[in-house]
């Protein structure tokens, strides 16, 4: 997802926060998990009707395994990237609260796409931008990283 903001209150500079796709809410995980657990629950009850005793067992280890792979999902969803058009300078922060890891001034860099990547280049440094997006999101990433890179450099592109 790209949201575009306006950085300065007199529209000089525009942000963007780039958030990967995230199918389900916390609530919606939870109740999915839920839902997986009381199907197992329920396969393991019928399997030690019939005579396995280590169905429950298996059944818990297989229920911690499902809530740590849900949750390591859920995380990787918060992943968030931050992109910064002014007109003096370009910044890429991979994440909120850490130091720009690209920053150059507007007129010199460069959005660069490739088959399934997005880069912002200049004076030979080089960061690769959304690649947590989908293959339209980039498209429509470069598109709009071109258009603010025109309009801060003055259109002398």
């Amino acid at each position: 997802m790209i949201q575009v903001l306006r950085q300065d209150s007199d529209g000089s500079g525009t942000q963007l926060l780039l958030h990967p796709p995230r199918a389900l809410s916390a609530r919606q995980f939870v109740q999915l998990f839920a839902a997986l657990a009381g199907l197992m629950v329920f396969a393991a009850g019928l399997a030690w009707l019939s005579g396995n005793r280590l169905a429950p067992v298996f059944a818990l280890l297989h229920g911690f395994l499902v809530a740590a792979a849900l949750r390591a999902c859920w995380r990787s969803s918060n992943r968030q990237e931050e992109i910064r058009v002014g007109p003096d300078c370009v910044e890429v922060i991979p994440a909120a609260g850490v130091s720009p890891v690209f920053r150059a001034h507007p007129y010199w860099v460069r959005v660069v796409t490739g088959k399934e990547r997005v880069l912002l280049v200049s004076s030979g440094k080089w960061v690769e931008v959304g690649s947590f997006l989908a293959p339209v999101e980039r498209r429509e990433l470069a598109v709009t990283l071109e258009g603010l890179l025109a309009a801060s450099s003055g259109g002398n592109r």
